[in-house]
This record gives structure tokens, sequence and C-alpha cells, in this order.
């Protein structure tokens, strides 16, 4: 079914079952009403942060349809906010209940009976803490707007105001736009800036540094063994070096959210969310969240305004499809290494690492024959935030691969165009011909681009590892700047394979998870099942692991299992394989090119 087809019948959908607004059906004036919203936090005890909207119209409304996000733009996933929402009333403004019904899931319907505002006012349940969702106690609240804010159905574009009253002396902080002389309350053109702007409310520590002239600013609730000085210093190199790709920095000011449990990110117009373990801030796992930091950093360009295909202007009700998530994710994942290289935060044997241990962790998974990247990018919203036991076998994450992609691609470009373009022209032009002039680009573009400063096709590329799930030929890409990739212990004889791997859950041996191919699925060994004994020897992770080390391939293994209550005897051969270690080298058959490319790539010398 063709967009056009499926977005006439999703309209006639409306229609028929009572969706639309009947004052809007009937020609209501479209001129945006004035909407305000009061966000409190009077008990943070309960999780219940407290919202009071306000909607202002131009003239007497029948009816007025207040509808909630389903989804956050960053992570393709229903998450149904609407379920968190208690407490729901609707008043005219002069305090009188105004009758209201649920339409839908997300969707309230207010009687409005002849009033130009409405006052709604609801709760919502906040006690998840994770970059798309909400969380409130004792120590902070951070919500998005995704997930707090309804809007009246109809306006995405009104502009809106929103008020925070924090609790005790809480400080504010967001990237909307404060409204001077008025407390803690800050204005949004249209949804799409206020949907794009979460908030974090606490006694945060803060500090605030320039570069190139813009100001920017950590917010950092929780301890930890953070250095606020030292964030700032390299965050700024960071900053130094997206510019010198882009050659502009699209905002006036930029916020980094950050609380020191869980972990992820999420981008922003000019702020990011994210969350990193509070003992995390130095060694390599400081090296982490500083690649956190560029991937959501270089969001500001790749996404949030070079914009693949659906990704805005948003329907927040329902999935926007898209094969393109492996160029907003994955090849932003890979710039993380590459503007940190560029930066000096890290070698360019680390660089080469962090793509050795990505190549490794493919090709040891099966899902990576199931599932193309164009596929993977498309079923994000009913697969990749719902990984099971099997997910190993019939997927792969357009991050994961996608980065992968990302940098053979790169490496392609530049070796095609001896040196002249790299993937930076790509984003760049991407910039100017689709962000600058408020346009989307598709998988054709992308492609199109691609092999513009490629200088040939690279039809045969796409082909393979993007549309299509064929095993990845690294070296014929590698060598084109004098490199190639090895394994280790590839000589060395092999080792016992099962194919399994399992938990303990107290005195419990628990199947986690089965490969596909492997001998313990083809010995008919289930996830789930609980390793009683394997040999007539009672079954523990330690007894297993050494279990294992003195077996060879070939070798026949009889478990005892229980399976729904019932015991079985399984017998399983095992087989045999290396467990290389894979490393990216210097190629025998590097020549002088090859190392004039390296260096220009990485600066350093090819060694």
């Amino acid at each position: 079914m063709t967009r056009f087809a499926s977005s006439f019948l999703f309209a006639l959908a409306i229609v028929f079952s009572g969706l639309m607004n009947p004052v809007e059906a009937v020609g209501q004036s479209t001129k945006h009403p004035e909407i305000s919203y009061t966000v409190s936090m009077s008990k943070p005890w309960t999780h219940l942060l407290e919202v009071e909207m306000r909607v202002s119209f131009d003239k007497a409304q029948r009816n007025v349809d207040i509808v909630m996000p389903v989804w956050t733009p960053g992570s393709y996933l229903v998450r149904e906010y609407a379920r968190h929402v208690q407490d729901f009333s609707a008043k005219s403004p002069t305090g009188s209940d105004l009758k209201w019904s649920k339409v839908n899931k997300n969707s309230w319907r207010i009687d409005a009976n002849g009033s130009r505002e409405v006052v709604v006012r609801y709760s919502v349940y906040s006690n998840e803490l994770t970059v798309r969702t909400n969380e409130l106690n004792s120590q902070h609240a951070f919500f998005n707007p995704t997930a707090t804010l309804m809007h009246p159905r109809g306006h995405i574009n009104a502009p809106s105001t929103v008020k925070v009253n924090p609790y005790g002396n809480w400080k504010v902080a967001t990237g909307l736009r404060k409204i001077a002389g008025k407390e803690n309350t800050f204005r949004a053109e249209n949804f799409d800036i206020l949907y794009d702007s979460p908030f974090e409310v606490s006694d945060f520590k803060e500090i605030s540094f320039e570069v190139l002239g813009k100001m920017h600013r950590y917010v950092i609730t929780g301890d930890g063994n953070y250095d606020l000085q030292r964030l700032a210093t390299d965050t700024a190199k960071i900053v130094e070096e997206s510019y010198k790709m882009f050659g502009e920095l699209p905002y006036e000011d930029y916020l980094l959210i950050v609380n020191t449990r869980g972990r992820g990110g999420l981008e922003h117009l000019n702020s990011t969310a994210l969350q990193w373990n509070r003992n995390g801030f130095t060694g390599a796992n400081y090296i982490g969240f500083l690649s956190l930091v560029v991937h959501e950093f270089f969001h500001l360009w790749n996404v949030k305004r070079i914009k693949p295909d659906v990704l805005g202007p948003f329907d927040y009700e329902n999935e926007n499809y898209t094969n393109l998530l492996w160029v907003a994710e994955g090849v932003t994942s890979y710039y993380e290494s590459v503007i940190l290289r560029r930066a000096g935060l890290i070698s360019d044997r680390e660089f080469f690492s962090t793509k050795a241990v990505a190549i490794q962790a493919l090709q040891e998974r099966p899902g990576r024959f199931q599932t193309s990247l164009e596929e993977s990018s498309f079923d994000a919203w009913i697969k990749y935030y719902r990984q099971d036991e099997n997910s190993i076998n019939n997927q792969i994450s357009y991050y994961d691969k996608g980065e992968i992609v990302g940098f053979l691609l790169d490496v392609e470009i530049r070796g095609r165009s001896n040196g002249k373009h790299s993937m930076d022209d790509v984003f760049r032009e991407l910039n100017a011909e689709f962000a600058k002039k408020n346009r989307n680009f598709t998988p054709a573009d992308f492609k199109r681009i691609c092999e513009k400063y490629a200088g040939s096709s690279l039809g045969d590329f796409f082909a393979k590892y993007v549309e299509g799930r064929e095993e990845i030929d690294y070296d014929s890409t590698l060598n084109r700047i004098g490199l190639q990739l090895v394994t280790h212990n590839a000589n060395l004889p092999q080792i016992p394979f099962f194919g399994a791997d399992v938990t303990q859950a107290g005195e419990r041996l628990n199947v986690a998870r089965v490969f596909a191919g492997s001998p313990a699925q083809d010995g008919g060994l289930n996830f789930n099942d609980q390793i009683v004994a394997f040999d007539g020897l009672r079954a523990s992770q330690a007894a297993w692991q050494s279990f294992l080390g003195e077996k060879k391939p070939g070798d026949k293994v009889k478990l005892t299992v229980f399976r729904f209550d019932e015991i079985k005897e399984l017998e399983i051969t095992l087989g045999g394989r290396h467990r290389p270690d894979f490393r990216i080298i210097k190629s025998a058959s590097a020549n002088d090119n090859h190392m004039r490319l390296y260096k220009e790539y990485v600066n350093a010398e090819l060694k």
C-alpha cells in the first residue's frame, strides 16, 4: 500500500470512528489557541508530576480533543505514555466541571459546552529513569514533555509556555528559552520544539563553558567520580572538532543533562539527556562516556537537522517507519571514535581496536544472515527495544552493523577518490542540500551522494551490506588504506563449542539462549531449560565451565534437564571452533600511497 493510499484510508477510519473533532469537521477557525502548562511536584515521594494545562481559543468550542504522544523521537518504540496518566479532570475558566470521555488509548474528548477556554488537570506517575521516560523522587525530577504534556488535536504547530514549580530549593534546567521576568517559565515555538526539550529539576551540580562564542552547560544530578572541569575541557574539544567538520554550531547554547545512574543518551536540538554510572568517569569508562557525548552531539546534524525521509515532522501517535536508522544511529556511532581521534582523546590504535571489537561481535552473531541493515532499521519499532532469547539468531543491530558499514563506506570513499573525499563530504552535502533547505533525504539520496564522492558506483556494496545479508569482505575495503583484518588465534587448535549461554540463578543453572545451528540446538536443548546434571554430576556455573574446559570437539555430553517440571535426558555432541581475537593490522602489501591515505585518515603513521 502506498503512503498516500494508507494515509487516505487512515483519514477515513478517523472520520467513521468519530475521532475527528466535530467542531473542526464543520470548519472551526484554524487560528491556534493559547496553550500554557504548569508542572508541579509537591510530593516527590508519590512519584506524581502534577500537570495543569490551559487552552484558550478565539471562538466558543463545542468539543476539544486532548492528545498524548505514544513515543519519543530518537527512541523508536511505542511506549504508551498515557498509561501513566491519572486524576484527569476538565473545567471551565470559572471552575465548573466539564464532561469528558476517553476516545482511545491516548485521547480525551472534552465537552467544552460553548466555552472558549478549558482547564485540564492530571497527574503522571513518574518512576522510571531512562532518557525517554520520567522519574520523580526525593533526589530529582527528570521528565520528557512527550511523556508528560498533552496537546489539543490539530494544533501541533501552536506555541506554548511551560511553568515549573520545583520542589523545595531545586533548580530547573531545560533547552527551552526562558521567558524574561517570569521565574522558571519557558516558551516553545511549537510542539516539535516542546517535545524535544527534556527537563531536569534538582539541586544539581553544574559548570558552564564557552566554545566558539556559544555557551555550553553541564548539569549533573547524583554523586560520582566525575571532574566537572575535565568534562568541560574534553567536551569543548568534541565541539570544536564537530565544528571543523560542519563549519557551524546550529544553536545559541547547548545543555547536557546528566544523571549518574543507568546508561543511555537521547539527542535533542540544543540539548541532550545522558545517563552514566556514578563511578564510570575514569579510565576506559570515561572514554565510553565521552563516546556517548559525541554520539548525541553528532545527532545535532545527523537526525535532528539532516532528517531521514519520515523523521520529521513527526506523527506522535503512530510509528514512523524508515529504512535509514542505520545511517541515523549506526553512522553516528561510527563518528564517535572519529571525533574522539581527531580531538586527540584516543590513539589511532584505539580507534581501530574499537572497530575490530565491533566486527568480532557481528561475526559471532548468527542473526547477520537473517536481517539486513535496512530491515533492522524498518523493524526497530517491534524488535530493537524488545530483545529476547532468540534475537541473536534472527537480528542484527542497526547501531552495531551500521557503525561497521559506515566505517567501511568511509574507507571506500577515501580509497576510491584517492584521499580527495570522505564521509565528511557526504554529510556536509546532506546538510547543505537537505537540512538547509528543510528537506528530508531518502535511501537513494544517501547512496547517490556517497557514489558522487567515491567517484564510482557503490551499487554492489549497498546491495550486499545494506539491502542484503551477505557476509562482509572486510579486507577488500581495508586494503584500500593498507590494512587487513586478522584473527590472532586462528592457527591454534579448536576449542569445544556447546552453543548455549547459561546463567546461575540460586541453585539453578538455566539456559539463557541457544545459538542457531549450534550443537546445543541440534541436540534439542531449549531456552529456559534447567540443567540439573551433566554426565551424572550436579550442575553449577563453575562446575560447568570447568567441565567444558576438559572436553574436546566431538565429545558427547549427557545432560539432565527439567523442562516444564518434567525431567529429560539429552545427549549433545560438542562442536569445535576457534576463539579468535580480531585485530586490524598493517597489510603486507601496504605501499606509500596507502601510508598517505592512512595518515590523512587518522593523523598517524601506519606501522
